[in-house]
């Protein structure tokens, strides 16, 4: 993932244009192959580059055949070759897939983002009349962040840290949503059949959502770096790679790089989880490496993390620490690009507080409440915990066609339902359960989902809760909503990750960024109401979902020997070692 900056309608002076090379170098993280600046009249658009697609022409800004329209972006574009066919009038500077938006934009104006098949923000210049838009991708795959000056000039960045101090308001760029200088506001460009919520009526057909993946998976990857995918020994993972296995051989990444697939894991030592991780590894045939970290390493990393991840959110920051230190072991490896598996529990219900769903209407409704906060929550985690290490993650299960797929079926099969069979994601794991040509073992194909933070380890939890409570006092906590009057911590490990967040994002506009309400087992605080129980034990992990987890562990264990689960990792295509990633 690279970085983008863009400052439009400020003051032209030379100290604003060194004040925005020096915000730009705040997101070097993400993009550290180039830096470039344009400055056009009181417009600038800064680029922090990571180079996965034409690593040698393909810096940015990018431009239009007369450079009167500047594009910095961020972000990847599956079908830039099929775009490139159709704009035949055109003369194109670069190899890099994102040099289609000018070309779009001069061709359809505003109207062309809909055509972008990828994930991307971008802000693009129209010097001809100083217009601008924004976009962010259908998800929120890629973050992004939008700010107001006092002096009326507009400010986008990447990560918070681009804007924070210099914008009077700024916010979340609203995923699917184009913003306009010529109409001064938002509009949504995303507008899929499932964001209605009206419960879908298609009937379940494995082999066209098989398919429906398969193509996710395969146009992901295309790449000019090595990549590599991430390997738990999870459902999702374990799918992303067994499909990148099977299909590599004959990709232009295979030619460039080999077709030997690596796969990576995090985990605490011991853990059964990485256990499971080398048995999908085994049965795929990929070249496999664990990474282990300790319950310290994690919590000597928080600060860290919290200044990447940019959240004060518990879950996101128990699942992003793992994740931040093994992006920092794939990256020292030479890789740059991961395959993860994000989103598929958002899609099918896989969490297990879906098991209490009253209806098929309101597994449904619950599901796209998911995936509409996914950019808040696992696209952030994902997004900016691999790139604070100059990591790209492609995530296959947040497709636009494969999500148009798998939101139109009938929510019933979706449901649990244990006297016909059907564990949580049963229509997925149906899809891929081939007994001719076998995906995965049948045993990883039916494994019950474990959330990545629980599955990393139920001690990396309870370490975190320790050092929390190490760290504040009860009297602390009696002041809380004083304190904190905006989403008060209830808990001190809440409170401990809100004090660090705080330091760094002091703005009261950052606090605004982090959602907040009642959860348990990562729900929306609606789903909270499906049973009366769960109001008395409101925590992230997905041990809430009382009745509902099948593990049982040992109190007496000693805590570093408890068992873990590690982050999905992704086979690479390479002659160097392997790199994958959390899916």
């Amino acid at each position: 993932m690279c970085g983008i900056l863009a400052v439009l309608g400020c003051s032209d002076s030379q100290a604003k244009r060194v004040r925005v090379l020096e915000l730009s170098r705040r997101l070097k993280h993400r993009g550290p192959d180039w830096s470039g600046l344009y400055q056009h009249g009181d417009c600038y658009l800064a680029h922090q580059r990571l180079a996965i697609i034409d690593p040698a022409s393909g810096d940015q800004p990018l431009f239009n055949e007369d450079k009167s329209v500047a594009v910095t972006v961020n972000g990847e574009i599956y079908n830039h070759e099929e775009l490139r066919k159709n704009l035949v009038n055109h003369k194109f500077r670069t190899g890099s897939d994102c040099d289609v938006i000018a070309h779009l934009y001069e061709e359809y104006g505003e109207d062309f983002v809909d055509m972008l098949d990828g994930i991307f923000s971008f802000v693009l210049l129209d010097t001809r009349d100083n217009s601008y838009i924004v976009a962010r991708d259908a998800i929120g795959v890629t973050s992004l962040y939008i700010g107001w000056g006092l002096d009326g000039s507009v400010w986008i960045a990447s990560e918070l840290k681009g804007l924070n101090d210099d914008c009077e308001h700024f916010e979340s760029f609203p995923p699917g949503h184009l913003y306009s200088s010529k109409s001064g506001g938002f509009r949504r460009w995303y507008n899929p059949p499932w964001f209605s919520e009206v419960t879908p009526s298609v009937p379940y057909d494995p082999l066209v959502l098989r398919r429906a993946f398969e193509n996710a998976v395969i146009k992901r990857l295309m790449t000019d770096v090595p990549f590599g995918v991430l390997l738990s020994g999870g459902l999702d993972s374990s799918l992303v790679a067994s499909i990148t296995a099977r299909y590599l051989a004959g990709t232009k990444a295979a030619k460039q790089w080999g077709s030997q697939l690596h796969s990576f894991c995090v985990g605490l030592e011991g853990s059964p989880d990485l256990k499971a991780a080398r048995e999908v590894a085994d049965y795929l045939g990929t070249v496999h490496h664990e990474f282990h970290f300790t319950v310290q390493d994690g919590i000597d990393a928080i600060e860290d993390v919290i200044y990447h991840i940019e959240t004060y959110d518990v879950t996101t920051i128990r699942a992003s620490t793992p994740m931040f230190l093994m992006s920092r072991k794939i990256k020292s490896l030479g890789v740059k690009m991961v395959i993860s598996g994000e989103g598929s529990d958002e899609i099918f219900g896989g969490y297990l507080y879906f098991h209490k769903a009253p209806n098929k209407d309101e597994f449904h409704q619950e599901t796209c409440r998911k995936i509409k906060a996914l950019h808040l929550y696992d696209c952030l985690r994902a997004n900016k915990a691999t790139s604070a290490w100059g990591l790209e993650a492609r995530v296959p299960f947040l497709d636009k066609e494969f999500i148009n797929v798998a939101m139109a079926i009938d929510p019933e099969p979706k449901m649990i339902n244990k006297d016909e069979g059907r564990i949580e994601k049963w229509v997925l794991r149906r899809a891929f359960d081939d007994e001719n040509h076998p995906y995965l073992p049948k045993h990883i194909l039916y494994r019950q989902k474990e959330q990545f933070s629980d599955g990393v380890g139920y001690s990396w939890i309870d370490g975190l809760k320790a050092h929390a409570a190490a760290n504040v006092t009860d009297k602390m906590m009696l002041n809380a909503s004083n304190i904190f009057p905006h989403n008060t911590p209830t808990t001190k490990e809440a409170y401990y990750y809100r004090m660090i967040f705080e330091r760094f994002f002091p703005q009261n506009s950052a606090r605004l960024t982090v959602p907040g309400g009642a959860s348990v087992a990562c729900s929306t605080a609606k789903a909270v109401e499906w049973d009366a129980t769960w109001k008395n034990n409101l925590d992230p992990s997905g041990r809430a979902a009382l009745g509902v987890h099948l593990s049982a562990y040992d109190s007496e264990t000693p805590l570093d020997n408890k068992p873990s689960k590690i982050i999905e990792s992704i086979p690479l295509m390479m002659e160097i070692p392997g790199v994958a990633i959390h899916g």
